[in-house]
């Protein structure tokens, strides 16, 4: 199906706004009124940058307050109306978009509506235009999809129709039910179809609209079903999206209108219309590569952590740590981060990696160049929203190529370092020390204005289901977290973004390691010379309050900074190293539990705050 983008969901100028679109791939735009007015261009050259660019222009809008008002205002409405009319000929626009007044002289009277609309059509119809007209979820006596559909019926004038948004139908109804009377709806008439979501808030509706929208993917709508009724009717225009949000507004054009293009391929494949590549849902975490400037300190965590330095890479400064089945690469090459080290890339273990990157491309994933010797296994990798580089790997399968088989033996795996004797130490019971089995999660801070946009990403190129958000006080603002996990939880990885557009203080990628007793692995961290994140008394005597503790497990808690938590389906225990670079690790025993310590974000945040 055709797509299309209105000027009012990206930031800049309006050429800059159509650049994006075009740049993306949108086949047209929706002219907002608002960005044409300010444009130094006139509507001839708008139209002919258009033409240049690929993009039709499938909607001016909008009119406003046109309808059921009385005699007087609706002759200055007409006047108005001619004169937008010229314009929109001159631009090359051939529909309109009237939204159901507002207006506070507007009446009850849905003949008057009617009336009048079957007049500005007729107007309209002598410059070559349509008019669609659009229930808004707030119009003042028109606000419901059906009731505007009930006066396009009967002015019955054929450059008369309806304009359906997502936006204004869903957010006053979650009853499927209510959507079966887009079926009543001829689809020669339906002129337009506009397109957003939005997380379910309870506020203000025109708020919530102004603020809040977000594309197709990316809130709590069912934007698929609606689409559904509507294309069932027989419309075949475009799918268009009109999303109004601050964070859109604020950030760059470009990658904003590939994240919105995404957004309509990815649902065109939900409704059956298109068949891109299947997803290849991940099935653990093959590595996690940190880019760092000056290895030391990191190596020494990871030694401290139990983590034996395995193999180094045949051609490049990259070393694997390994402990169970949790493996580290520790990158010295070129472009580290001038303020230290950081989590610059995650292995994927797919069962088909080809497939993987093949769904990414078809997605719009970014696909990154390797510089890689003649030797070295091809691994496909795509670039996250947040600049993370995600490769699909195969790990010891002797039928695809082998990552592993890059890296040769050290020495330190052949003898054993002081901190690899300390992990495989026999503790004084003659018992073997527990250490760290794999990754359990990943935690990775988005910038500010990509949040959704990688959501939508790791969902719809990864296969990745999103958990519901959740919002964490930290002591500087509020952080907003949203993890997206594997069905059987294999891969988990934890979106968040930061208090505000500037805040990155402490707000630190983190990496996040299973252990069957993090008690055992904390002291041989600890004892290992490495620095946990400690933990306010205060917090412990909270859970004395809530919690009731066997003899001496929570003064063990409170030695070693252990937090605690529990849901319905088990107990959560977990604690912090101090932060390197931009990078810190977790401990994590999980017995059944399924979240990701929520509850003690808050403490965990203001500790960091407070160690640095």
């Amino acid at each position: 199906m055709r797509t299309s983008i209105a000027t009012v969901s990206l930031s800049g100028s309006l050429t800059e706004k159509l650049t994006a679109a075009s740049r993306a791939g949108f086949d047209g735009v929706e002219i907002f009124e608002n960005d044409l007015l300010a444009s130094p261009l006139t509507p001839e050259e708008i139209r002919g940058r258009c033409a240049d660019l690929g993009l039709t222009i499938d909607l001016y809008q909008p009119m406003r307050d046109i309808e059921a008002v009385p005699a007087d205002e609706f002759a200055r409405n007409l006047r108005r109306a001619r004169h937008k009319f010229e314009l929109m000929r001159r631009l090359g626009a051939d529909t309109v978009l009237v939204c159901s007044s507002v207006h506070p002289r507007a009446v009850d009277d849905d003949a008057l509506a009617s009336d009048q609309l079957c007049q500005l059509a007729t107007l309209a119809q002598e410059f070559g235009v349509r008019v669609a007209y659009e229930a808004l979820a707030w119009g003042r006596h028109v606000n419901t999809y059906d009731h505007a559909w009930r006066i396009v019926e009967a002015a019955g004038h054929p450059a008369l129709g309806t304009c359906l948004d997502s936006f204004h139908i869903l957010s006053r109804t979650s009853d499927p039910k209510d959507l079966e009377g887009i079926a009543d709806i001829p689809g020669e008439k339906i002129f337009f179809l506009q397109l957003a979501d939005a997380p379910l808030l309870a506020m203000d509706v025109l708020q919530w609209s102004r603020h809040y929208r977000c594309f197709p993917g990316q809130g709590g709508f069912d934007v698929a079903g609606l689409v559904c009724h509507v294309l069932h009717t027989g419309y075949d225009g475009p799918l268009s999206l009109e999303v109004f949000n601050d964070v859109f507004r604020q950030a760059e054009a470009g990658p904003t209108a590939v994240d919105a293009l995404r957004s309509l391929l990815v649902l065109q494949e939900e409704v059956g219309r298109t068949t891109p590549p299947a997803p290849v849902v991940p099935t653990g975490v093959a590595f996690a590569e940190l880019v760092t400037p000056d290895a030391g300190p990191v190596s020494a965590v990871l030694g401290a952590l139990g983590f034996t330095r395995t193999a180094r890479h045949r051609s490049k400064p990259v070393h694997l740590w390994q402990q169970g089945e949790a493996r580290i690469l520790v990158n010295t090459q070129g472009s580290a981060r001038r303020d230290g080290t950081g989590l610059a890339a995650i292995g994927l273990e797919s069962p088909d990696p080809t497939g993987a990157a093949h769904r990414a491309e078809a997605l719009l994933a970014p696909v990154l160049p390797r510089r890689r010797a003649p030797e070295d296994a091809p691994l496909d990798a795509v670039a996250a929203p947040d600049g993370t580089e995600l490769f699909f790997c195969a790990t010891d399968r002797p039928e695809l190529p082998n990552w592993r088989a890059d890296f040769t033996g050290t020495a330190d795996a052949e003898q054993g370092t002081g901190h690899a004797e300390q992990s495989t130490a026999v503790a004084e019971q003659g018992t073997r020390v527990r250490g760290v089995t794999r990754i359990d999660h990943l935690a990775l801070v988005q910038p500010w204005h990509h949040f959704d946009e990688a959501t939508l990403f790791h969902h719809s190129v990864l296969g990745l289901h999103p958990q519901e958000s959740v919002d964490v006080a930290d002591p500087y603002g509020l952080m907003r977290s949203r993890a997206v996990t594997s069905a059987d939880g294999s891969v988990r990885i934890a979106l968040s973004v930061g208090a505000a557009p500037t805040d990155d203080t402490v707000h630190a990628q983190h990496i996040a390691l299973a252990t069957d007793d993090v008690v055992a692995a904390a002291r041989r961290f600890r004892e290992s010379g490495g620095r946990l994140l400690p933990i306010p008394a205060n917090y412990y005597d909270d859970l004395a309050a809530r919690y009731e503790f066997a003899d001496g497990e929570l003064e063990t808690y409170r030695e070693l900074g252990i937090l605690y938590d529990r849901d319905a389906q088990g107990e959560f225990r977990h604690c912090y190293t101090v932060t390197v670079g931009r990078v810190f690790f977790e401990l994590v025993q999980r017995d059944g539990y399924r979240g990701y310590g929520a509850q003690n974000a808050p403490v965990r945040l203001a500790a960091q705050h407070i160690a640095q």
